[in-house]
């Protein structure tokens, strides 16, 4: 048996088959082509039993019915049963995409505390205990996010794009476009460091994994011993998935 996970953005969407806890294959595709990729993906991949739908945006309804007859299928709220402890004290407004990575670090294989770092949009800190009990964490403004802010507040400074970072970023920038760099990249590498570090202080045997988007041009500048892992949401929805089957 195979399970499908489907991760809606609001301009991208994700595909992904996981065979016994294992990613087989995935799909990244914009939102608005939804349909027609479902119906190829699921011809392209036989044998898919069960589905998770994580979405941020409206589900066009022909795409819910499509994959109801389909498969069994369940759709991701803040409200289904996982495999942690939530004491988060507004549960109601936890973002499901921060519940499927608490998921994940709840049956990662290592001893102690968890810190997840997921750098996408916003870069969100998730704290789970050795126990599996989810406190909370930080919410702080992505890459991109910010590299708009200065442009968009500013007269003079120019829009750029996280795509066209070039590493190594100098920590003193000799140019507009270089300290813009430094002022996004290594500004957020060291406030991510100092988030990491004063978590420690508290929990000495932490186990930090970062992911997200911009997950890997992050790494490249810290300075703790991290562990990186792209696919860390969908294995966490896959994770959702198992948990809520009958």
């Amino acid at each position: 048996m195979m399970n499908l996970i489907l991760d809606i953005g609001n301009t991208y969407c994700k595909l992904a088959v996981f065979k016994q806890g294992k990613l087989v294959d995935q799909e990244r595709f914009l939102a608005e082509e939804l349909l027609t990729q479902l119906i190829n993906f699921l011809k392209k991949n036989t044998g898919i039993t069960h589905g998770i739908v994580s979405s941020v945006a409206k589900i066009p309804l022909e795409s819910i019915e499509f994959l109801e007859k389909s498969l069994r299928l369940i759709q991701l709220t803040n409200k289904i049963p996982v495999p942690f402890n939530n004491k988060y004290k507004t549960p109601l407004s936890l973002g499901i995409d921060r519940i499927a990575l608490m998921a994940k670090a709840a049956s990662y294989p290592a001893q102690g505390a968890k810190l997840v770092i997921d750098a996408g949009t916003c870069i969100t800190f998730d704290f789970l205990t050795e126990k599996n009990t989810y406190l909370g964490g930080a919410i702080s403004p992505g890459l991109q996010m910010r590299y708009k802010a200065m442009h968009t507040f500013t007269e003079k400074l120019p829009l750029l794009k996280t795509e066209d970072v070039k590493l190594p970023v100098l920590l003193i920038g000799n140019t507009t476009v270089a300290c813009m760099d430094s002022g996004v990249i290594c500004g957020a590498s060291l406030e991510i460091d100092a988030y990491i570090n004063r978590i420690k202080e508290k929990y000495k045997d932490l186990t930090v994994i970062l992911t997200g988007g911009d997950s890997l041009l992050l790494s490249k500048n810290l300075k703790n011993s991290i562990f990186v892992h792209p696919n860390f949401l969908l294995e966490g929805l896959d994770t959702i998935l198992e948990f809520n089957k009958d």
